[in-house]
């Protein structure tokens, strides 16, 4: 395998169930050592694509090449140098942990240690627990743990951290996150666009069958990619039109003034000297920059041929979701 070639590479991908196209043309590049994230409502192709990707669901035109190989035509060898963790683990209840391990390791040429395998998924104290005793949380690093007991170059995970709780999904998170550092490619689909901003390098957005953005998320969602908003509460006694672009502002519900700009850098100088000079504070300010979540919704919300270029404001409504970077 050349230095040049990545992981994933998929060229005009295109799979029909009858009159309706699945996935339409459908183009990406996956590094490898990267954490990719797959993103799309219900109905975009997500499935089709990753399942084709992982050599189960045969394409009706386009190239597609998986670790240097054509995924129809993957053999065992290539099959072992893939893990896949899928929503609903299949792991046998009546087992420990230990002994889970210990099956399915028998299943490949090279797998990686057991017990350094258990380290990673975390569940050294439970490994001698049976399965079916185990939490939610933790069975989701057991099927973590049993897609890496094979040491495979590429992971799929689908929907990981799905009916988690908070504190669970930061426990996988940090799993996931670990992957990287170990070399892996990891090709994530998810419904927790927090979790894509938090752990992928790029993430792809599908919709209709076609990918509509694609990009490191700060690179989407940051400046450039839609307006940032500035929020502060007025100075007492200060008329908002004698603020910097204060014109332009409209106050919330709270009470704030919030300017929005393509030039926050520039702005929030200007407010800031303009207040210094006068011996003012600026209570509560903030800068809002638009989260991965805003810019999803806007392509997603989208009339179907009618996708917004990224640099577009999210509606007011969704303020809220922005991601505070100074305060």
């Amino acid at each position: 395998m050349s230095a040049a070639e990545a992981a994933i590479e998929v060229d005009g991908l295109r799979k029909s169930y009858g009159r309706s196209e699945a996935v339409r043309g459908l183009s990406l590049r996956v590094d490898h050592g990267e954490i990719f994230a797959f993103l799309g409502p219900n109905g975009a192709g997500k499935t089709t694509t990753v399942e084709i990707l992982e050599g189960f669901r045969r394409r009706d035109g386009g190239e597609v090449r998986v670790l240097g190989a054509d995924p129809e035509r993957g053999d065992r060898a290539w099959r072992s140098r893939i893990g896949i963790v899928l929503q609903e683990g299949s792991a046998q209840p009546e087992l420990t942990v230990r002994e889970t391990f210990a099956l399915w390791a028998a299943y490949y040429p090279r797998p990686r240690p057991i017990e350094e395998t258990i380290g990673l998924a975390g569940l050294e104290e439970k490994a001698d627990d049976r399965v079916g005793r185990l939490s939610g949380g933790q069975r989701r690093r057991l099927d973590v743990g049993l897609a890496l007991i094979g040491d495979p170059d590429l992971v799929f995970l689908d929907e990981p951290t799905t009916g988690f709780d908070p504190v669970a999904r930061r426990a996988a998170w940090k799993v996931i996150a670990g992957l990287r550092d170990l070399g892996k490619t990891v090709f994530l689909t998810t419904h927790y666009l927090d979790e894509a901003q938090e752990l992928a390098d790029r993430v792809a957005i599908v919709k209709g069958g076609v990918i509509v953005a694609e990009g490191a998320p700060a690179q989407l969602a940051g400046p450039g990619a839609q307006e940032t908003e500035i929020a502060f509460v007025p100075p007492p006694g200060v008329a908002l039109g004698s603020v910097p672009a204060g014109a332009a502002a409209v106050i919330g519900d709270d009470g704030r003034a919030r300017l929005r700009t393509q030039v926050p850098t520039r702005l929030l100088a200007e407010l800031c000297g303009w207040a210094a000079e006068r011996g003012v504070e600026l209570e509560r300010l903030e800068v809002l920059r638009p989260t991965l979540e805003d810019v999803y919704l806007e392509l997603v919300e989208a009339p179907a041929g009618g996708e917004p270029a990224l640099a577009v404001a999210a509606p007011a409504g969704r303020r809220s979701r922005r991601r505070k970077d100074a305060s």
